[in-house]
């Protein structure tokens, strides 16, 4: 039963109120900057013309209301959890506190899995556009490079950043996400000049059958459990693109890990988390129309979507500032996902899940400097590396895994401590928790077969280095052994 242990509430508090922490550093807006940072991204600058392209047509507006539904109950879970427990780890704290510590320890494994391959997939795209504004050469800068250039310089760029402090991050995030949201409202008015409304008809084409050949490892999960045909759009690709771009929602959440260096978590978490989701929710569907309605969907540009489709209708100058948006808006959630992996670290270094040295707090800086420049590292060799496609299904399936358990703990923590304080609490719970829950289960069979070999694998993995190691090191471990003795 040692594997189920759990760490008190008020003990988590206590860390989290320890000197030489995490500073108390972040307000509501820095908070905000920080969740419209991470999730405006790859998700409204690539994935979105990728998906509408191949699985959803004009469609891809609903596949984003889909995907924004799921992730609004998510986050009113990760709302009340993150105004009754304000801390570092967020989801790996919470269920450290309500269903055990090898849950514990699978979620923030997990969440290194969506924040670290989060960064790489956005450093790849964030090379491409580079390449697009600057005229570079595709060799170094685009998915067709053997190694990617760019992605690997922008990640070790921002890991000094991410390394140096929480307010200079905060500063750096809040300008650049000023540029990025001014210029994709700008996309939305713009564009709407050049919409054609038989771009958007049918707004979901019929379902076609795949092309032949390809993987059986490829097909969604669902198709080959139900015994379906391969095939693209209709409703069956409406919710395959839905369970990708759910990637465009991924990060939010990081939010929920600043609690310690908030300065009223009580408060601002719960605005920060659902006000965050709700503005991005609208942007992504009305770009999302804006950019089907400007170019058929069958001829959308899967490298740079949104500037080649201004430069399609012959508004170049207007593709050159998307390009720009792009470039800036995409720094901004790699500086986030750096951030947020160190946050994850630093908590499970000090419940001595991993050693406790590696993720220490620096007193110069007041960030866990090692364990930022640990997972920099990693991420710029896999956005040297790996292809844009194979990350982000990977993030979509951590981020949904993620979400589950969160939505579990929200009901098992009002059972278990009814009398917690919670400054905000999830409307009509248990249902919403539940729903929330079932949604991700269904999001998650939508992804390939391939992505959950890739997802057990990484599982396993983490698995086996909690009994090697965490079960025997962490801090409830050892003195459990102490008062044995």
């Amino acid at each position: 039963m040692d594997l189920l242990r759990t760490k008190p509430i008020a003990r988590i508090k206590a860390d989290g109120a320890a000197e030489g922490g995490l500073r108390r550093d972040l307000g509501l807006i820095d908070l905000v900057g920080f969740g419209v940072g991470i999730v405006i991204g790859t998700g409204i600058f690539t994935l979105t013309g990728i998906q509408a392209k191949v699985n959803a047509g004009p469609g891809i507006a609903v596949s984003f209301v889909v995907a924004g539904v799921v992730s609004l109950f998510a986050a009113l879970c990760y709302a009340e959890l993150a105004s009754a427990v304000p801390t570092a780890g967020s989801a790996y704290t919470y269920a450290y506190a309500t269903i055990g510590e090898v849950f514990a320890w699978i979620i923030g494994w997990d969440l290194l899995l969506e924040f670290g391959l989060g960064a790489a997939v956005v450093s790849r795209s964030w090379s491409g556009y580079l390449a697009d504004l600057f005229g570079l050469p595709p060799s170094l800068f685009t998915e067709e490079a053997p190694v990617n250039v760019g992605a690997i310089a922008i990640i070790l760029v921002l890991g000094l950043v991410a390394a140096f402090g929480i307010r200079e991050s905060a500063r750096v995030t809040n300008g650049l996400v000023l540029v990025k949201v001014g210029i994709s409202v700008f996309v939305v008015i713009v564009g709407a000049f050049f919409v054609t409304r038989s771009n958007l008809v049918p707004f979901i084409p019929e379902s076609v059958p795949a092309a032949a050949g390809g993987s059986a490892l490829d097909r969604p999960l669902i198709e080959t459990v139900l015994g379906g045909a391969p095939s693209h759009y209709g409703m069956a690709g409406i919710l395959t693109a839905a369970a990708v771009v759910f990637f465009a929602y991924t990060g939010f959440e990081a939010v929920a890990n600043l609690g310690e260096e908030s300065k009223r978590p009580e408060r601002d978490m719960p605005r920060a988390l659902i006000g965050t989701l709700l503005a991005c929710t609208l942007l992504y569907v009305l770009v999302s129309l804006v950019l089907t309605g400007m170019v058929k969907y069958t001829d959308i540009d899967e490298s740079a979507p949104l500037s080649k489709a201004f430069e399609f209708v012959g508004a170049g100058w207007a593709g050159d500032l998307v390009a720009v948006a792009a470039v800036a808006g995409l720094t901004s959630v790699i500086l986030v996902e750096l951030v947020t992996m160190g946050r994850i670290g630093y908590a499970m270094g000090r419940d001595g899940l991993i050693p406790p040295a590696v993720a220490r707090v620096s007193p110069k800086h007041g960030t866990p400097v090692r364990f930022t420049v640990l997972v920099v590292i990693v991420c710029a060799l896999l956005g040297g590396f790996v292809p844009i496609e194979k990350l982000s299904e990977m993030v979509s399936i951590g981020a949904l895994f993620a979400f589950l358990l969160v939505s579990l703990a929200v009901p098992v923590l009002r059972r278990t401590k009814p009398d917690l304080k919670r400054p905000f609490r999830v409307p009509f719970s248990p249902v919403i928790p539940i729903l929330s829950g079932l949604a991700c289960v269904a999001l998650m069979t939508n992804l390939a077969i391939a992505t959950w070999l890739r997802f057990l694998v990484w599982f396993l993995l983490g698995l086996a280095i909690y009994l090697l190691y965490g079960r025997r090191h962490s801090v409830l471990a050892r003195e459990a052994a102490a008062e044995k003795e």
